[in-house]
């Protein structure tokens, strides 16, 4: 399983560990995952997504999971987001 958020394709990033006599090692900085439900109101279905702690603040702040996708990249969302995005504009177009 891959350190990447799904929703706005975060992922791991690399620095150095500073010591106090000015050593420098490498290290990662790895995104804050979590393991979430997300429910879509225009499929009236839930959907189970890794995505990274900032990512579920922004999908709150924008009103859930429909607007945020209905805002976002296609290149930033992973082929999972991407494939629930479509099913999202279909049934709207419908509707």
């Amino acid at each position: 399983m891959s350190r990447v958020c799904e929703l706005t394709g975060k992922g791991p990033m690399t620095g150095n560990n500073v010591s106090h006599a000015n050593n420098k090692t490498k290290r990662r900085f790895l995104p804050n995952l979590n393991e979430v439900t997300l429910g879509s109101d225009t499929l009236d279905r839930r959907f189970k997504l890794r995505i990274s702690n900032a990512a579920l603040r922004t999908v709150d702040h924008r009103g859930g999971l429909d607007a945020f996708l209905a805002k976002a990249k296609d290149d930033e969302l992973s082929p999972k987001a991407l494939k629930i995005k479509k099913d999202i504009a279909k049934a709207q177009a419908t509707a």
